[in-house]
């Protein structure tokens, strides 16, 4: 299915295909999409913690550097294990989601990546937004209770 899906898009290359899913250099796209992207058209999807990481350095160095260090403790994750986490430990992030979509940062569409089953993969490379540049509120705390964002 997901070949099928991967091949009925229009372009003959990864680059042209991404690009019509709205996965080209800059872009702006909300992890959500990310995630359907990767799970309808066998995209593989990378997340980077660190901008310096992603811009600079070729993926499959950093996956070969990072290869014997536990998923979570990379400086990149895929972003169908980054979403399996984040649901597993949060279960209001869904709804945290809905309400303060997470935009990621496209750095790179359209290189391929060996597969398992020896066919490349088409990879996308985005940053994850710091902590301070995340537009979420602080919640308003209830009359009679001291505020947690207040010290």
């Amino acid at each position: 299915m997901k070949r099928n899906a991967w091949s009925a898009l229009p372009g003959t290359t990864p680059a042209e295909k991404l690009q019509v899913l709205g996965m080209e250099e800059k872009a702006m796209v909300d992890i959500r999409r990310l995630d359907e992207i990767s799970r309808r058209y066998g995209v593989m999807i990378y997340l980077f913690f660190e901008d310096e990481l992603a811009r600079n350095h070729p993926l499959g160095h950093v996956m070969q550097e990072y290869g014997g260090v536990p998923v979570f403790e990379r400086p990149f994750i895929s972003v169908q294990d980054f979403l399996r986490f984040t649901r597993e430990s949060d279960p209001s992030f869904e709804q945290t989601l809905q309400e303060f979509p997470l935009m990621v940062e496209i750095v790179s569409a359209g290189n391929l990546l060996a597969g398992t089953d020896s066919a490349d993969l088409p990879v996308v490379t985005g940053v994850m937004p710091f902590l301070d540049e995340l537009d979420v509120e602080a919640p308003v705390p209830e009359p009679g209770f001291p505020s947690p964002y207040l010290s």
